[in-house]
């Protein structure tokens, strides 16, 4: 990677890997993800059933093929946080900006993906194992950042604890999706649930972690 983003080599596997992804979404749209083979999406995308696996060694990652910012965005906003700023006011800022943005680590997304999700149960169990990696990022941060062990109980709560919000929240928005909420409504929800959760967090976790 140059100064100037990434280079021809590396743009051309990024193509190659979305492409990939599009056409496995749009085959389980279709015809439900425990219908489709890594064959049949190789053959759709015109590419080998290796190069598919190589991208995406487990299928359930063609579904959440951001799995690894889902895992690490936590993390890494804890990282990024302000000077004076709070481990749970960074996420708090940094929910709010993702859901105005829409982004799929909120849960946002059409009816059609989130009936997807939510239909089968190897994705469920994927989402759960995401969200528990997630929360394990975020300890690791947390434990950086305040100079204690990584099995401190206290770093292992406030990490289950901010975490829980993230995930309390994105089941909400599959939720309201299902029952046909229109976006606005979705957010704006979204956004009183997103200030009452974090509202009961800072007694215990207002001052915690401040860089």
């Amino acid at each position: 990677m140059n100064a100037d983003g990434p280079g021809l080599r590396e743009r051309k596997k990024q193509a190659v890997r979305q492409q990939i992804s599009d056409v496995a979404t749009r085959l389980f749209l279709e015809r439900g993800f425990e219908n489709v083979t890594i064959a049949e999406i190789a053959a759709a995308a015109g590419v080998a059933k290796m190069t598919v696996t190589n991208y995406f060694p487990r299928k359930e990652d063609l579904v959440f093929d951001q799995h690894a910012e889902l895992v690490s965005h936590a993390a890494q906003v804890v990282a990024d946080r302000e000077s004076g700023e709070s481990a749970l006011t960074a996420l708090q800022r940094g929910y709010f900006d993702a859901l105005h943005r829409g982004d799929a680590s909120t849960g946002i997304a059409g009816v059609r993906f989130v009936e997807l999700i939510t239909g089968s149960s190897a994705l469920q169990a994927r989402l759960r194992e995401i969200e528990e990696q997630r929360e394990t990022a975020l300890a690791v941060e947390l434990a950086e950042g305040t100079e204690m062990p990584a099995d401190d109980i206290t770093v292992l709560v406030a990490a289950a604890e901010l975490a829980a919000v993230h995930r309390v929240l994105f089941r909400q928005a599959l939720q309201l999706t299902l029952a046909g909420e229109p976006r606005a409504s979705i957010v704006n929800r979204l956004t009183a649930m997103a200030e009452e959760a974090f509202a009961r967090l800072a007694p215990s976790l207002g001052d915690y972690a401040v860089r």
